[in-house]
């Protein structure tokens, strides 16, 4: 039998085990898949610097829509920074734990976090712990403040694509490394 008369032979027998027959939309932007997205203790060369200790490891940036999904890796306690968001924020924790100065929380692994546009907070490490670890999907901007609110710098999908570029092309894989990661 030939893969074409085993699919037929398939579909007559249980039709919800054949794929999608039809082309997908006009225009539509390729998948991405990132095997082994999760994996913490993959090729250092993933992560871009971001600052002493901390680095993110992008998995999507979608310029077209405004956001970007990554781990944010950070390897000292204190205060990393306090900042103000413009969109929504998703966070799951996959190692370690932080919390912000404003709330009485405490994210641990496996903890979920929904942080709402116009929100300001203080993200804090803390001591003893080595090594957090969070899953963050940013939609529009924050800009970094001083404890009165006063903007300090400011960071989104743009910035956040050239600082992978940069480190990409520091590190001789080249600029263009990070294309893949981009819609």
């Amino acid at each position: 039998m030939t893969a074409t008369a085993n699919d037929t032979a398939t579909a007559r027998q249980d039709p919800s085990r054949v794929a999608y027959q039809k082309p997908q939309p006009f225009g539509m932007m390729p998948d991405i898949f990132f095997g082994s997205a999760l994996d913490l203790g993959d090729d250092d060369r993933s992560w871009v610097p971001q600052a002493d200790g901390v680095w993110f490891k992008p998995l999507i940036l979608n310029v077209n829509q405004g956001y970007y999904v990554n781990l944010l890796k950070v390897r000292q306690s204190g205060v990393l920074s306090r900042h103000r968001h413009s969109g929504p924020v998703h966070a799951f924790t996959l190692r370690g734990s932080w919390h912000y100065l404003e709330h009485d929380w405490v994210a641990r692994e496996g903890d979920y976090a929904f942080e709402p546009p116009g929100e300001t907070h203080t993200l804090v490490v803390p001591e003893g712990v080595e090594e957090m670890v969070t899953l963050f999907h940013v939609t529009g901007g924050y800009t970094y403040v001083d404890p009165m609110g006063e903007a300090l710098g400011y960071e989104d999908v743009f910035t956040k694509l050239a600082n992978a570029r940069r480190h990409f092309d520091a590190i001789c894989l080249g600029a263009d490394h990070v294309q893949r990661l981009v819609r």
